[in-house]
């Protein structure tokens, strides 16, 4: 049986208006109630209809992480219906603005994600940039300078490539947050090995969420 009690306590934790309030605690709650999926490397046609979100306790902390870190500049890597780009969004505009650019390939979920933030409202909108179709693509160019925080919640095959793209922009002191680490442990392979190499520059820890919550702060190639 979900925890709704979970959604209470991550909305309470967080600075929004009424209207964006709603919307998180009305997605939230049809997310909770689905059965979970965890991608590994199998087909993602069973993900299609779902929110694949991450947990509200997670999201809350994503969002404080943002707020305490003042970061402007995001990457989301597998935006599903936009759940938690709404947080990423929120704490970007508060933080006092920026873009989060989010990526999704299935067009009926890009197209949902709209609809969710539009109904967010300005914001949540307006500080979104979605890019739709295969992020190691679309992700090729145009990135900002710099980047403070980057979100993988995506198919663990395309973890990596996300991450290496987006690497090279990463501040001093940006933070990259994988979910599902743990319950997922046999697709982050390549993807925890990058973070373990010291030339990469990156320290590391998991947090004890539910499946796992993965953080890396970078502190530049060459840190010991």
């Amino acid at each position: 049986m979900p925890d709704f009690s979970e959604v209470e306590k991550t909305l309470a934790s967080i600075q929004a208006g009424p209207q964006v309030i709603e919307v998180l605690r009305d997605l939230h709650t049809k997310a909770l109630s689905e059965v979970p999926f965890v991608s590994t490397n199998g087909s993602t046609s069973d993900a299609l209809e779902k929110f694949v979100a991450l947990d509200p306790d997670k999201c809350a902390l994503v969002y404080l992480l943002l707020r305490s870190t003042a970061a402007r500049f995001v990457v989301e890597a597998g935006t599903s219906f936009g759940l938690s780009t709404i947080y990423l969004s929120l704490a970007v505009g508060q933080n006092g603005g920026g873009k989060v650019i989010a990526t999704e390939n299935e067009p009926t979920k890009a197209l949902k994600a709209r609809e969710n933030w539009k109904a967010a409202g300005d914001d949540v909108e307006k500080w979104i940039e979605l890019r739709e179709g295969d992020l190691r693509e679309t992700l090729k160019k145009d990135l900002p300078d710099q980047v403070d925080f980057l979100l993988l919640d995506i198919w663990t095959p395309l973890a990596l490539p996300t991450l290496k793209l987006v690497h090279p922009r990463l501040r001093v002191g940006g933070l990259v947050v994988v979910d599902n680490n743990i319950a997922a442990a046999s697709g982050y392979k390549d993807l925890m090995s990058y973070f373990e190499d010291s030339a990469n520059g990156f320290k590391t820890t998991t947090a004890p969420y539910s499946g796992g919550l993965f953080i890396a702060v970078y502190l530049g190639k060459g840190a010991t």
